[in-house]
């Protein structure tokens, strides 16, 4: 799902994005209640009349700016308070106000409230936020009214197995129509979080989604693929694009760099993205040399086209049975070798 933290997935136009097969994107709460304001949005008929996409929405219930944005912000049992970041001004946050947010924004899932611990962290203050997070759940769904709209709950927990399964069994102790696996990708070890997922995901309900936040790189995601997760959300494809860096295969390729001056090969010959259907490598080391805005715009769509094309690669290998958590599609050592070209 790309990353459409303001209203926008970044330097990408809805109908851009609609060609790379998203079926899904997010929006942030916390920063939507900031700029422009979630009545603005609801007055537009909504996030997706706002914005202009057709396809599903997922909106982030601002649990993550608590700890992005620990340093201006104060939390106690009744919810955060925040310093805007941007006027200095004070917001407080609670798990009522957030839900009040996405049923205004209209957005298809809602994310309860909830506190992400940092890493490292003590049990104790890990304790205490799992604590947090299950109680302000309670009150998300005592909250929430919108019948039109998914609920998702969020276990959290930490690097501590006992916590994370005490709180992944609270969290879908509830009818919700989805499960969020939160507070990875914040600092651990990457096999801190495979032993998270390994650890989780076959506790939550089989026929209700499961949601690992956070998460977009290829091997990451092939590895809780294989261990039952179905969703996954990540800055990265656009971040990187951003920063002149494509994702070609299973590698990141500077555009910056001079071996690519004259090369007028496309940058990905087995990609049917706009970028990789009308653009060769020298243009778009051009455009980013230049530091042309085109250039970014580009990259960015052929980088959210490849991680689509990764997650649709391995929905066609667990149909063909082929598939594993190394799995590797640009491997010709693969049983799925020919998935990932014909896609």
């Amino acid at each position: 799902m790309p990353v459409g933290t303001l209203g926008t997935v970044k330097g990408i136009s809805p109908t851009q994005l609609q060609e790379t097969d998203a079926q899904m994107i997010l929006g942030n709460t916390f920063h939507l209640h900031l700029q422009p304001g979630e009545l603005i949005v609801q007055e537009a008929g909504g996030l997706h009349k706002f914005m202009g996409w057709n396809g599903p929405i997922l909106t982030d219930s601002g649990g993550f700016q608590v700890f992005s944005l620990a340093k201006l912000n104060k939390i106690d049992d009744h919810g955060v308070s925040f310093r805007n970041p941007r006027d200095g001004s004070h917001i407080e946050l609670t798990p009522e106000r957030a839900i009040e947010i996405q049923m205004c924004l209209g957005a298809d899932v809602a994310m309860a409230f909830d506190q992400c611990p940092p890493y490292p962290a003590t049990e104790n203050d890990v304790l205490d936020a799992s604590r947090r997070t299950n109680n302000w759940l309670e009150r998300c769904i005592s909250a929430h009214k919108k019948t039109d709209q998914a609920l998702f709950g969020i276990i959290q927990g930490g690097c501590f197995a006992k916590l994370r399964e005490e709180n992944a069994k609270f969290v879908s102790s509830f009818d919700l129509p989805g499960f969020a696996i939160g507070g990875v990708s914040v600092g651990e070890p990457t096999n801190e979080m495979h032993k998270i997922v390994r650890q989780i995901a076959p506790l939550l309900p089989e026929n209700r989604p499961r949601y690992l936040m956070g998460i977009g790189t290829l091997q990451e995601m092939a590895i809780a693929v294989a261990n039952g997760i179905d969703l996954f959300d990540c800055v990265l494809p656009t971040r990187l694009g951003r920063h002149g860096t494509a994702l070609v295969g299973g590698e990141r390729w500077n555009l910056r760099n001079a071996c690519f001056r004259n090369d007028h090969k496309p940058l990905d010959q087995t990609c049917s993205c706009e970028t990789c259907k009308n653009h060769t490598r020298a243009y778009l080391h051009h455009l980013i040399r230049s530091e042309e805005l085109l250039g970014l715009t580009l990259l960015s769509l052929h980088n959210i086209t490849n991680l689509i094309r990764f997650t649709s690669a391995m929905r066609q290998a667990i149909i063909e049975g082929c598939f594993s958590e190394d799995f590797a599609p640009w491997d010709s050592a693969s049983k799925a070798h020919h998935t990932w070209y014909r896609l």
